[in-house]
């Protein structure tokens, strides 16, 4: 449902969130090593967020990226609004060009309510609340540091 872009620019602001704040910031190379995501590409996005207010920058030898209190405040769906953009969550599932609880597809009532929940949640929680969530419940943002095991 979310472009590769989308995903990358919600787990940076994560790793900011966790990782960064005024006095501590972050270059895109590293942020881009931690979460194993093509640096040119996550450079380019850290500076779109910048441009839309998502993340802050400073830039000179002790620059980099960071979070500060306002940015943290931010939800999953301001970046995902810098990004991707709301058509997706406007489109119906089966692709018609017309698709609402009036005039709904065969699976309308089935998606319908699993797409508002996700919106809902997407609106309402903040990078605080989810860098909370990953330090309490252990969640990860990226598999750098875990072993694979061969099938």
């Amino acid at each position: 449902m979310l472009s590769n872009a989308c995903k990358y620019a919600i787990r940076s602001l994560l790793y900011l969130g966790i990782h960064s704040d005024e006095s501590k910031k972050i270059g895109a190379k590293k942020i881009a090593e931690e979460l194993e995501t093509p640096q040119p590409f996550l450079a380019k996005l850290l500076r779109q967020l910048a441009t839309a207010k998502l993340v802050s920058s400073t830039k000179g030898p002790n620059g980099g990226f960071f979070l500060d209190p306002k940015n943290r405040k931010k939800s999953v769906w301001d970046i995902i609004k810098s990004i991707d953009g709301t058509d997706k969550f406007d489109q119906c599932f089966l692709g018609l060009s017309k698709c609402d609880d009036k005039n709904p597809c065969p699976v309308h009532a089935t998606v319908s309510p699993f797409k508002q929940k996700l919106l809902r949640d997407f609106r309402d929680k903040t990078i605080d609340n989810l860098v909370e969530e990953i330090k309490a419940k252990g969640t990860v943002i990226s598999l750098k540091d875990f072993d694979t095991l061969d099938s």
